[in-house]
């Protein structure tokens, strides 16, 4: 007796049910299917396509899902994600190049203190933002939480670029950073990707925020010729109304355990922020961003005595494609061969000793490219591995908020090490600022000795 209507079509046509070995030329990915015995390739095909049909009306999602590779909408989920972090992180990275040298101008820019915080301010309100903005989307929803914050990232933008002295641009690099929008995209893109390649769709992330920057670096300096900073603050917040158009028609809708990972109970506040695995992740995230900021603070003064700030963005052109060229090979090569914590320990040796030839050849130029290409190899594979680990170590009703935390230590970092930097570099110097840097970077290495990298089997079955 048939129990559904593809077993009452079996029936029909003299078919006797038995499943489809998953190796099976026609595998999609699809968890039932009805196979004939000996019976004609038309009545064959015919019932392969009423089982199709039937999973796809009621589990989409679930079509051309391989263990071994990502489904097309975790890879459309993790582009359009991608090119929303992208965007988002233009508005920060865009205007390191030529912040420094157009808030001298400014009044108020005579001290480098000063410019400093206005550049860091941004992750300080970003920090402020993040986790009350992560526990927002847990409970409201992941892009009601991305479109808020993207409208007031664009508001600040508007402020920032309207402004003729530096106190008013602070105020608009404040709002700015207000859309902190960070925990609820990492969130999303857990929620819409499998444990066993989040940290695939998390590179993919990586890589744009990589390319982010290498644009970043390249267009900053030619935009600032064309449109002047203020043109590059208005542009930036296009931009963010562009990436709301993304989320809304190209990522999709998460549906909450489809990956095995549905929300349980909830987790404590306190549980997350004891948790020792999650603050290793959360100290090396602050870390690296706090090391980054207090550089560029410097770098463009650094690089301006070896080449006019119109001829930068080659060398930052260069450096970068360097970078990526040592950083893709490492990433996969780890992945391979489950050597994620050596990488990633190797990654911060390299920022720290990075930081080292930078300080050692300052007023050298071959030291400088040098140091700049260790930091951004290191860099670039760092920043892809940190939220892929918070999301796998994470618990799934408590991930927007682990990964709030991490992005409040991630943008406190941004504005403690742009804060710090200037200051350092007023009283003691560039080459003193690299010195701290490297100190940054050894303090990190400490605590990254002692942590345990999840394998994918085990970030699935602990939800």
């Amino acid at each position: 007796m048939c129990v559904n209507w593809q077993q009452c079509a079996a029936d029909a046509i003299g078919f006797r049910g038995r499943r489809i070995p998953r190796r099976n030329r026609y595998s999609t990915g699809l968890l039932h299917r009805i196979a004939p015995a000996r019976h004609s390739p038309v009545a064959n095909l015919l019932l392969y396509w009423t089982s199709v049909y039937s999973q796809a009306l009621t589990q989409p999602r679930l079509l051309m899902q391989s263990p071994d590779r990502m489904s097309p909408l975790e890879l459309r989920a993790s582009l359009g994600l991608a090119s929303v972090f992208g965007l988002r992180m233009l508005g920060m990275f865009i205007i390191l190049p030529v912040f420094a040298p157009y808030a001298r101008n400014l009044h108020g820019g005579d001290s480098h203190t000063l410019i400093g915080i206005a550049l860091g301010v941004y992750g300080l309100t970003q920090a402020f933002f993040q986790l009350p903005l992560g526990r927002l989307s847990d409970r409201w929803g992941r892009k009601r939480t991305i479109y808020l914050g993207l409208l007031v990232f664009a508001a600040g933008s508007l402020i920032a670029a309207l402004a003729d002295n530096l106190y008013a641009v602070a105020i608009g690099r404040a709002i700015q950073g207000a859309g902190a929008i960070s925990s609820a995209v990492i969130a999303l893109n857990a929620d819409l990707t499998r444990a066993d390649h989040r940290t695939k769709s998390m590179a993919i992330i990586g890589m744009t925020i990589g390319a982010t920057f290498i644009v970043s670096m390249i267009a900053g300096s030619a935009l600032e010729k064309l449109l002047g900073v203020p043109g590059i603050f208005a542009l930036t917040g296009v931009l963010a109304l562009v990436a709301i158009l993304v989320v809304r028609f190209f990522v999709p809708d998460p549906v909450h355990g489809e990956h095995g990972d549905a929300p349980g109970p909830p987790v404590a506040l306190a549980t997350i922020l004891r948790d020792p695995q999650l603050l290793r992740l959360n100290i090396g995230i602050f870390s690296l961003h706090g090391v980054l900021m207090a550089m560029f603070v410097v770098l463009p003064f650094e690089l301006s005595r070896h080449l006019p700030a119109t001829d930068q963005w080659k060398l930052y052109l260069s450096v970068m494609l360097a970078s990526l060229a040592i950083m893709v090979p490492v990433m996969l090569v780890s992945e391979r061969r489950r050597a994620r914590k050596a990488a990633f320990v190797g990654g911060v040796i390299v920022i720290a000793g990075a930081e080292v030839v930078l300080a050692a050849g300052s007023g050298v130029f071959a030291f400088t490219v040098l140091g700049l290409v260790m930091f951004f190899a290191a860099f670039n594979l760092l920043e892809a591995s940190l939220p892929s680990l918070v999301s796998r170590v994470a618990p799934a009703s408590a991930r927007g908020t682990a990964i709030g935390i991490y992005s409040t230590l991630q943008f406190v970092g941004t504005f403690v090490g742009a804060t710090a930097g200037g200051w350092i570099a007023q009283h003691y110097g560039n080459t003193t600022v690299f010195l701290f840097c490297a100190a940054v970077a050894l303090f990190w290495l400490m605590m990254a000795a002692g942590m345990q990298v999840p394998r994918p089997a085990d970030a699935a079955t602990q939800r």
